[in-house]
């Protein structure tokens, strides 16, 4: 099939190494990953940020996410290159975090994904004793599925919940809110990186 090209514009990359960039623009994301089905355009005069109802994310917020995780733990994890998800992973990776992929079927094969070990679920990760702790849980699931995601990344003490392009779920996010997580919606890393020039976590 003809693939879907992700198209940004006007967007700064300065400070950006230009290899990711380019993979976060140029890849083609076939029309399995356009079930999202979105384009984003970014003004140089307006501010640019995710709404969907009474849900807005915040710049801070995503640039504190972004800055100080280490470690994503990845709900939704695909073998399938033409996956959104398959394509997040990889390019979070080029970035420099370290992405622990979630799927129960592909941990039950015992499957390893982008050189990681798929793990089950969330808990079976943080109880897990080759792995750091999760700063981040990055979730590609539906809407209606995310709020039990939500509430296991605050039982395991995430410090972050970022739900993936078209998953909302504003009682979760208040949940984590109360929890005292960061939480962003209807949003992608891979998006927000250039956007706000940020091309990776900060140095530990």
């Amino acid at each position: 099939s003809t693939p879907t090209y992700l198209q940004l514009h006007n967007v700064s990359t300065d400070n950006f190494p230009s290899s990711i960039f380019l993979s976060c623009l140029c890849r083609p994301f076939p029309i399995h990953f356009m079930k999202w089905r979105f384009a984003f355009a970014v003004g140089n005069s307006a501010r640019f940020s995710s709404m969907i109802g009474s849900y807005q994310n915040n710049d801070e917020v995503i640039r504190r996410i972004m800055k100080t995780t280490q470690t994503i733990a990845l709900v939704g994890a695909s073998k399938n290159p033409e996956r959104a998800s398959n394509h997040v992973m990889s390019t979070l990776q080029e970035m420099g975090y370290k992405v622990i992929p979630i799927n129960p079927g592909l941990a039950k094969q015992n499957s390893i994904l982008h050189g990681e070990k798929v793990y089950e679920s969330l808990e079976s990760v943080a109880s897990s004793t080759e792995n750091p702790s999760i700063d981040m849980v990055d979730i590609f699931r539906r809407s209606q599925d995310a709020g039990q995601i939500v509430d296991e990344a605050i039982k395991i003490g995430a410090k972050s919940v970022w739900l993936q392009v078209g998953v909302v779920d504003e009682e979760a996010g208040k949940r984590a809110a109360k929890a005292g997580l960061d939480c962003v919606m209807n949003a992608c890393p891979l998006i927000e990186g250039p956007r706000l020039r940020i091309s990776g976590p900060d140095e530990k």
